[in-house]
Parts: C-alpha cells; structure tokens; sequence
C-alpha cells in the first residue's frame, strides 16, 4: 500500500516541508474590476461601494478603467491599457470582479479584461494564488450566471475564490440620485463578501507560492534542468 510506483521521490513534498512565512505588515491590495462603460454603470458603483469598505477594512485598492481597452487580438501587448491592466494585476494580493448579466453571461467588457491576462509571463503568473471575490448586478430579477461564469474563469486563472458572493437584483433601484448604494440586503452582502475577502487574502497571501506549488510542475521543471545541464 506504501509503494508509489509512479512517483519521482525527489520531487515529492510531505506537509512536513510547510514553514511559516514572515507575515506582511503591508495593507492587502486590492485590485477591482467592473464590466460595463455606461455613464452610470451599475456595476462600477457597486465597484466604488466595495473599494469604499476595503479602504475602511484597511486595505488599498485600485479600480482599473477599461475605457479603451482594445480586444484581445486587435492590439499587442505594447498598448497602455494592456500594460496597465497587467501591471495592476501583478501589484495586487487579492481582486474584486463585478459584471453586468447581460443575455444570460457577462459582458464582454468583462471578457476582455480577463482575457488580456496571461497565465504565465515568464516566470511571473499574475494571478495565479491570489484572492478573488466575484460580484455581478442585474436590471430584472436575482440571477447567478455571471457569478457562476465569474467563478468558472477565476478558477481557470488558478485564482483562490471566496465561498461568498453577490448578486444585487434591480441595480437601478438600489442606488440614490448621488450614486451611493441604500441601506438594504443586497448592501449587506457586499459588506459581507468584503469581509470575507480581506479576511482570505490575509490568511493566504504569505503563504501563496506554498499553496500552488505542484509535483507536476517541480517534476517538470527538475527534468527540464537535467536536461540542460546534460546538454553542456
């Protein structure tokens, strides 16, 4: 039962190997990103709602403006929106994703931000470990297909999505002439889903490289050495 014939001892780690990281006395960073480019875009003032309350919670947070962001595919990677979106994405410990349903998915505002996000670059993996709490707002009754989308491509982006989440129905009644939320349950969660928020990225950030490092990859990555080391 003890025998693992398949397996590369060398590259095999035991929970044993877990140290405790020095803990970041830095406030969380927190990156927040809407999907809509309406004057009044629901969804970017449930944005400000959230980056009011993480500021509160202690945290420092940036909302990326995706005005002018091209489609993937239409521009290169050199664009100034490109290099800021990634460069946001790297500078954060944990984000906020909020989109419009529209048609029954998210917007493709939304899309496009994610997918301007690499996996990998180089050595770097801009979102890979980090925190995610996903949100979305709707013009008609409660629904959860963005968030249920918004969650499959935080997982896709190897990102640690919370269990909390929110979906605020009728967003168009939910906001005063000022453009600030009124006090309701829908308010409530996000003040909930906030909380939660801050509360994972604190626990894991110090321990990111730990939670995603995988045999596979050290197994891959010990091959590719000897391989090269060989070839001399």
């Amino acid at each position: 039962m003890n025998d693992l014939l398949n397996i590369e001892k060398q590259f095999l780690k035991t929970q044993t190997d877990f140290k405790n990281s020095t803990r970041s006395v830095n406030p969380p960073k927190i990156l927040l990103l809407y999907g809509s480019l309406r004057e009044r875009s629901f969804s970017r003032l449930v944005i400000e709602e959230c980056a009011r309350l993480l500021t509160t919670f202690g945290c420092e947070t940036r909302i990326y403006n995706p005005s002018g962001l091209p489609l993937p595919d239409d521009a290169d990677e050199s664009h100034i929106k490109v290099q800021e979106l990634r460069s946001l994405m790297e500078w954060s410990e944990g984000q906020v994703w909020c989109s419009p349903e529209r048609h029954g998915a998210i917007t493709g505002i939304m899309k496009t931000q994610i997918d301007w996000i690499p996996l990998k670059v180089g050595a770097v993996r801009p979102t890979q470990g980090k925190t995610l709490a996903v949100m979305q707002v709707s013009g008609g009754s409660q629904s959860f297909n963005a968030v249920n989308q918004l969650r499959l491509l935080g997982r896709w982006m190897r990102m640690l999505t919370i269990p909390n989440q929110s979906s605020v129905a009728k967003a168009w009644s939910e906001f005063d002439d000022n453009n600030r939320m009124k006090p309701s349950g829908f308010y409530d969660r996000i003040v909930d889903v906030m909380e939660e928020l801050v509360k994972f990225t604190l626990l894991t950030r110090d321990h990111k490289d730990y939670l995603v490092d995988r045999y596979s990859e050290r197994k891959e990555t010990g091959e590719e050495l000897i391989a090269r080391v060989n070839s001399v």
